[in-house]
């Protein structure tokens, strides 16, 4: 009868290959358990209550590094647009001089596909120019040199531009130089 295993043997090869796959030891049926009438052993239960402020502190963790890298990305592109428009102010001289030359009828030849290409570039990055002939003046855009009254205007107006001015992601790199005509004040009638 060796061949034939009983219920007790049988139940102790289960218990030596479950100890031997999970590595934690079973307990052998006729032994009492610890845990009597639904109690739980201290220790062996998961504290619901720490379980909770672990949650909390790891959500509140999470969204303490996505506002850190919401604000890096932030400060990389405010720190990209300052070197951009750093470096467009140093060409604006550059830009002042292919427009001139433009003017006179100088530009040509080499010079004029170098002068096209740099300004469609700094276009390209973002640089806009503005302030021409008969544009309502408006002093926060504009720096006016020189002043006149005419009868012709209904609004302070930029008669003529001098040089032109430069703005960059909605903020003025460099103001456009004008003359500025406004309309004559209207005579007071006499008694």
């Amino acid at each position: 009868m060796s061949d034939e295993q009983t219920p007790e043997t049988e139940g102790a090869e289960v218990a030596d290959e479950l100890d031997s796959v999970t590595g934690t030891p079973v307990q052998e049926t006729g032994q009492e358990s610890s845990a009597e009438d639904g109690q739980v052993e201290s220790g062996t239960a998961p504290d619901f209550d720490a379980v909770a402020e672990l949650t909390s502190d790891l959500q509140r963790l999470q969204a303490e590094f996505a506002n850190y890298r919401k604000r890096v990305e932030r400060d990389r592109e405010l720190v990209r647009e300052q070197v951009i428009a750093g470096t467009l102010s140093e060409l604006l001289p550059v830009l002042d001089d292919i427009g001139r030359a433009r003017e006179h009828g100088d530009l040509e030849g080499a010079f004029k596909s170098v002068g096209e290409a740099l300004e469609s570039t700094v276009n390209r990055l973002g640089l806009k120019a503005f302030g021409v002939d008969g544009d309502a003046f408006d002093p926060t855009r504009h720096e006016a040199i020189s002043h006149d009254l005419s009868e012709d205007v209904e609004t302070a107006t930029c008669a003529k531009v001098f040089q032109p001015g430069y703005e960059f992601v909605g903020r003025i790199v460099r103001p456009a130089i004008v003359s500025v005509v406004e309309p004559s004040a209207p005579s007071s009638p006499t008694n």
